[in-house]
């Protein structure tokens, strides 16, 4: 086995990025993530990498795109307010099919909000980051091992499909600390022959661009784009089940919200409650399966949420309203308790799920 150190998830983030061959990384400090931007500026002059405090979230991002177009691993963090800063340059990227990895430790929001963990920037994430057709990989740790593995994950999924993967962790995450083993076996980033390295005069200049003035060539590369999403949903989407075998009720969590409810499941089965947990560790694509499947046997969901209720619309769209779907949750920085979610889980299987 592995040995382990001690790491907050947020230096864990930070070391894996560095392991994964991330020698950029371009950040501003921002509660409840600045343990990264700290981290990268102590390592990066040590690996002869780069870490850069730019003047503002909205420079981080562009400086991104700039070192994504060469065909470096390249990353930056924030939180919540930070990462809507970043929103055009996440358009940008996209539009350039430029692989990256974002990480946003939330925080409670809207607005300025406060510094405690959160989950609402799900829909942010999950529904495309900012204007125009596209989608980012969304991956959503429940311990620091996992903000570790995902980080590496994200950076070999990013490089795959030419997009931009987000770790989406919650304050929680960034803040605990947990042994982590960091032990990982990097395959070599793939030959990137579209990136902006120089010509020797031996081939045609490569342009890295997200302007398309004429329609049909805009429509043709989002088809194009679309295409490369429908694999990425067949075949990266990635998730975690918690006696669902022969389950009654089924918990749906992610993040830090995924560890409460555990607690809250093995409670309830000591009581004689048939409950499991789908934790969807892919946001984006979102583990639609699992849930299908679960929707023909239990008789009731309950989503468990740091917010107003986000990833349970998606919840509803995957059953397709087989079943009540209803919502266990805190906000604005507030992190349910393993008893109100038992009291939720009980109050499903007495068929008060709404």
């Amino acid at each position: 086995m592995a040995d382990k150190v001690l790491m907050k998830g947020n230096e864990a983030i930070a070391e894996a990025a560095i392991i994964a061959g991330c020698k950029h990384y371009f950040g501003y400090p921002i509660t409840p993530q600045t343990e990264i931007a700290a981290y990268m500026a102590k390592r990066m002059p040590k690996i002869g990498g780069v870490f850069l405090q730019a003047e503002s979230e909205i420079a981080a991002i562009n400086m991104v795109y700039g070192v994504a177009a060469t065909g470096h691993r390249v990353m930056t963090s924030s939180s919540s307010p930070g990462i809507s800063l970043k929103g055009e340059g996440l358009s940008y990227l996209a539009g350039a099919d430029l692989p990256s990895l974002i990480v946003n430790v939330q925080r409670g929001g809207p607005g300025l909000g406060g510094i405690q963990p959160s989950q609402s920037d799900y829909f942010q994430a999950t529904k495309g980051g900012a204007h125009g057709d596209f989608h980012m990989i969304v991956l959503a740790p429940a311990s620091v091992q996992e903000m570790a593995d995902l980080t590496v994950k994200g950076f070999e999924l990013a490089d795959k499909y030419r997009m931009t993967s987000m770790i989406l962790a919650d304050g929680t995450m960034g803040q605990m600390m947990e042994p982590v083993a960091l032990d990982y076996e990097i395959a070599p980033a793939p030959e990137k022959p579209w990136a902006t390295v120089g010509t020797k005069m031996a081939r045609e200049h490569n342009i890295v661009n997200s302007l398309f003035l004429a329609p049909e060539e805009l429509e043709r590369v989002n088809f194009e784009r679309y295409e490369r999403y429908a694999a990425i949903k067949e075949n990266e989407t990635m998730y975690e089940e918690y006696m669902m075998e022969d389950a009654d009720i089924c918990v749906a969590a992610f993040g830090i919200a995924a560890r409460v409810a555990k607690n809250a499941i093995n409670e309830a089965r000591k009581q004689g409650i048939k409950v499991g947990l789908i934790r969807p560790i892919t946001l984006w694509p979102f583990p639609e399966a699992p849930f299908k499947k679960a929707a023909d046997k239990v008789k009731a969901v309950v989503s468990v949420e740091l917010s107003m209720g986000q990833m349970i619309e998606d919840i509803r769209l995957a059953t397709e309203c087989k079943v009540p779907v209803s919502l266990c949750n805190r906000a604005g920085g507030m992190i349910p308790s393993p008893e109100q979610v038992l009291e939720a889980i009980k109050a499903a299987n007495n068929g008060g799920a709404k």
